[in-house]
């Protein structure tokens, strides 16, 4: 007669606590991770705009949009930039503002009360708002 080689029940429960217990622990490492990448995200994208505004000022006299005028559209962004930034509401994790008037670049959380990072046209030092608590 053969005999069986199989697990028992005790054995499966005590693989099933650890493996629940693992994930309990890296799943708030997980949460930040995310955070700080999201905002490397946008600490990137604002300086790639600024970087692109640059080029588009040397090209066209003034700087995206018109002067005296600004815009949240990522399509029109991208189309006079020269940029593809994520622009569908599945990517979308930050609301981006170009503002002429101020010479200023701006992205937002879109989350209640996350962070907002500017820039402007002519620095390299990107600002964080609303206070240095929230702000990496």
């Amino acid at each position: 007669m053969l005999k069986k080689k199989s697990f028992t029940l005790i054995e499966i429960i005590i693989v099933i606590i650890i493996i629940a217990l693992l994930a309990a622990l890296a799943l708030p490492g997980f949460g930040v991770t995310r955070e700080r990448t999201l905002d490397k995200e946008a600490k990137t994208s604002l300086l790639l705009m600024r970087a692109a505004e640059r080029i588009y000022n040397l090209e066209m006299g003034f700087y995206f949009p018109s002067p005296a005028a600004s815009t949240t559209d990522v399509s029109l962004v991208n189309a006079n930039l020269k940029l593809r930034l994520p622009a569908t509401p599945k990517t979308i994790y930050w609301n981006y503002n170009v503002d002429s008037v101020n010479q200023q670049i701006n992205a937002t959380r879109n989350k209640t009360g996350g962070r907002s990072f500017a820039v402007t046209f002519g620095s390299d030092t990107i600002t964080c708002t609303p206070n240095s608590d929230t702000c990496p």
